[in-house]
């Protein structure tokens, strides 16, 4: 801010009145002379449970569409989940976390749970979590827990189009659920399909 407007003592951010530069987010509110010269923009973060079945768009020409759950405006998942998979979507208006998560693409943990038509066996485990070759590329090594004859849990920090589907049925597989539970340190918690909850600027991926 042009420092002969902060000196005069009647510039106010967010109610406060500025004696110093500071950086200005979007969602502040900026006040001179009892005259507002910039709105502040409510941010909005998401933590939504994506039914099986719904498409992660909010593109309305698309059948399936996320707009007609989601009663905001102007905001847009950060990541996707195919149609027949299901669980944790995060969505926002802030650009910057987009951009942030773009540029930590291989450091964000993503959990999943995933239910398969065979039993599990160790060979399955050491060939999942050592990396299988998909699409012309080798998997990244990732971590593998056994849950049950059926079904077992995930951590991937790659975000390959369908990589979970490919990699099982490159071993002969086919996955029959998959729920995604966590994203960084958000997580899905007890949150049942079609339903979110509001998340705080603090979080972190």
């Amino acid at each position: 801010m042009a420092l002969s407007l902060i000196q005069s003592g009647e510039m106010m951010v967010n109610g406060v009145v500025v004696n110093e530069n500071i950086i200005i987010e979007m969602e502040d509110e900026v006040i001179y002379n009892h005259s507002i010269i910039k709105e502040g923009k409510k941010m909005i973060y998401l933590a939504f449970y994506k039914a099986r079945g719904i498409e992660t768009t909010l593109n309305t020409d698309i059948p399936d569409n996320l707009k007609a759950l989601l009663p905001f405006e102007d905001i847009f998942p950060v990541g996707r989940l195919d149609k027949e998979s299901e669980g944790l979507l995060l969505l926002t208006n802030d650009g910057r976390l987009f951009d942030k998560t773009l540029r930590k693409e291989h450091q964000t943990e993503k959990e999943y749970l995933v239910t398969v038509d065979k039993v599990i066996d160790e060979e399955f485990i050491d060939r999942m979590s050592g990396g299988i070759k998909i699409m012309g590329k080798t998997t990244l090594p990732c971590q593998v827990e056994k849950i049950s004859d059926f079904t077992f849990k995930i951590i991937l920090v790659q975000g390959l189009n369908r990589q979970i589907r490919r990699m099982c049925y490159q071993l002969h597989y086919e996955v029959l659920e998959l729920i995604r539970i966590r994203i960084g340190n958000v997580t899905l918690g007890d949150l049942r399909p079609n339903e979110y909850r509001m998340l705080d600027r603090s979080y972190e991926l």
